[in-house]
């Protein structure tokens, strides 16, 4: 069961007038490690390696946004179009008077999931939960003229410093945790974030998760290698961020990007290449990084999963799957369970 929370919710944007959204910060429940702690900790020491969290400055998420328009991308289009599908059917099941979303971002694909559910009239609040304040902001104002009998509340905080100071609800909530986000945690980390997101909900609540598959290498490789070299400027852009954030000198012409499948383990492992030999300062690590020609800086996995691991993930993590849904290709899952 939830912990009682010692914080709780502050709200830093009150609305001033009907349809518009308050803005809640939903305070860490645990410490989470900083940029200048991961970065000591990942890249001074071999294998070298930096958490995807900090691709999305301004120009990493308008980057992102531009790789999901890309041919080769099939995970955002081939979602939406289950979403497009199946919300009625999702929203039959689930009979969610609350959308709790996380990790929102710019919420295009959520609306299916809106539209049907407010249609069937149970629908009364939708809550995107997100680290960008600015990103939940340009989808606040976005979406308050179109659903002006939804409540929205907009929760800015780090799902991965806890759920224990989320907004407690007697609603009939349904979590949704899209873009197979799950596949950039680690095994261990994934059960653990899936367990404590099932002991934070109520008999009657539902998630709804997507999950890439394993398919075709060629498929898999393609979409994190696109022909117009998007994805590699997504990549090379973390290392402007850890000039600016760090005080770093990253030339990012002596990187280029490559992102492979490592079958053994079932994933995509993206990296950003060292370009012949080079030492790399770091003010803010009082340090040198020492890099030797081909070395790597792994900037992001992305676990890629069956049925049988899909159906392990759930079980293992307190949930019962409901619906499963797969296009014809059986490139994407989308999973509905209830906790057990």
């Amino acid at each position: 069961m939830a912990t009682t929370a010692h914080h709780t919710a502050e709200v830093i944007d009150a609305p001033e007038e009907a349809n518009e959204v308050a803005l809640t910060e939903i305070p860490p429940a645990r410490p989470v490690p900083s940029l200048l702690d991961d970065a000591r900790n990942g890249l001074l020491k071999k294998p070298r390696s930096i958490p995807p969290k900090y691709f999305y400055d301004g120009v990493g998420s308008q980057l992102f946004d531009q790789i999901c328009d890309t041919p080769e991308y099939y995970p955002t289009r081939t979602e939406a179009a289950l979403l497009e599908v199946h919300s009625d059917e999702i929203v039959a099941v689930a009979r969610p008077e609350e959308i709790l979303e996380l990790g929102a971002g710019t919420m295009r694909k959520t609306r299916f999931l809106i539209d049907a559910a407010a249609q069937s009239g149970t629908l009364t609040s939708y809550a995107p939960f997100d680290i960008s304040a600015d990103a939940l902001e340009e989808t606040g104002r976005r979406i308050v003229g179109d659903y002006r009998s939804l409540d929205l509340n907009l929760l800015v905080g780090d799902y991965l410093a806890g759920l224990d100071n989320l907004p407690r609800s007697d609603a009939r909530r349904l979590f949704v945790f899209l873009g197979g986000t799950i596949g950039n945690f680690e095994p261990a980390a994934a059960e653990a974030f899936l367990a404590e997101l099932a002991d934070h909900m109520q008999p009657g609540d539902h998630l709804l998760i997507g999950m890439d598959r394993v398919k075709d290498p060629a498929v898999l490789t393609a979409a994190y290698n696109d022909a117009q070299g998007v994805t590699a400027a997504f990549n090379l852009n973390l290392l402007d961020v850890l000039n600016r954030e760090l005080g770093a000198d990253f030339d990012t012409g002596r990187f280029f990007h490559r992102a492979v499948f490592n079958e053994a383990l079932s994933r995509i492992e993206m990296h950003l290449v060292s370009r012949g030999k080079q030492r790399v300062h770091c003010a803010a690590l009082d340090a040198a990084i020492e890099l030797e020609d081909g070395e790597t800086i792994l900037t992001e996995i992305s676990r890629k999963f069956t049925d049988q691991s899909i159906a392990a993930l759930m079980e293992d993590t307190g949930f019962a799957i409901e619906r499963h849904f797969r296009p014809a290709n059986d490139y994407f899952s989308l999973v509905l369970a209830k906790p057990r």
